[in-house]
């Protein structure tokens, strides 16, 4: 089922509490000097304090398989991005207008988790779920950020939508990326109120990482639901066991 959950991996709880409530409008639901819980609208963001660990492999680059970005939905991005670039938060990509309509931004947080900012409903170019569709645009403007995804890089969208159909993901639309050499194409699925944003290259190679529980940033999606059959034991953190699917996409399930 949806996502429930996004895990972060920080370094300080203090300091990412004070980003996500600042910049991103979340708001906590509980906290101590070891956990926080932070509410963003349709899912939650569930903070844990890394005293030490190994450094991550990620790196911003949408040919390296598995976990891209965590993407929310905003009424005002240019006055976020205002408040962003004052504090000196760094940006991955500068405000653009892209396919689909929409403008988008990319920054990091603290703890170095690519976030994205979209401003506008999307205009599909492919739309494969009527129902799905007219349901994302009736959620409407938010009044403060929105969780709306969490993108991943696949080397098969069609494993990858057989993986997920399990947890209750439909294949809702497409966005095109006709500039792109790379054969770059954007499909979402979608359950819920929020969407898996799953980006295939059909004319690049793709590198992978190896799944990272230790290391600071994002850690993994929770969902709700019954584990898919084919996905990969990944390893167990304070009592919660951890999977990835083919392309490394870490993530938790939990009962409905």
């Amino acid at each position: 089922m949806a996502i429930r959950s996004v895990l972060l991996n920080v370094a300080d709880i203090d300091r990412s509490v004070d980003f996500y409530t600042r910049f991103l409008g979340a708001e906590v639901v509980e906290a101590s000097d070891r956990t926080a819980v932070l509410d963003v609208v349709t899912a939650t963001l569930r903070l844990t304090r890394l005293d030490s660990g190994e450094g991550s492999t990620f790196v911003p680059d949408d040919l390296q398989a598995g976990f891209r970005h965590v993407g929310f939905k905003v009424a005002d991005l240019d006055a976020r991005v205002e408040a962003l670039q004052a504090a000196g938060v760094p940006f991955q990509l500068e405000p653009i207008h892209a396919e689909g309509d929409v403008r988008i931004t990319f920054f990091y947080d603290p703890d170095g988790t690519l976030l994205e900012l979209v401003e506008g409903p999307l205009q599909y170019h492919e739309v494969y779920d009527r129902d799905a569709v007219d349901r994302d645009w009736g959620l409407g403007t938010p009044d403060r950020p929105r969780f709306d995804h969490v993108a991943e890089t696949v080397s098969d969208l069609d494993r990858t939508m057989e993986y997920f159909a399990a947890l209750g993901y439909r294949r809702m639309a497409g966005i095109h990326q006709p500039s792109d050499p790379r054969g770059f194409e954007i499909d979402f699925l979608r359950d819920a109120d929020s969407s898996l944003e799953i980006f295939t290259y059909e004319r690049a190679e793709k590198s992978r990482r190896e799944p990272q529980l230790g290391a600071p940033g994002f850690v993994a999606a929770e969902f709700a639901g019954s584990v898919p059959a084919s996905a990969e034991p990944v390893g167990t953190v304070g009592g919660v066991d951890f999977y990835s699917d083919a392309d490394g996409l870490v993530h938790a399930v939990v009962p409905e």
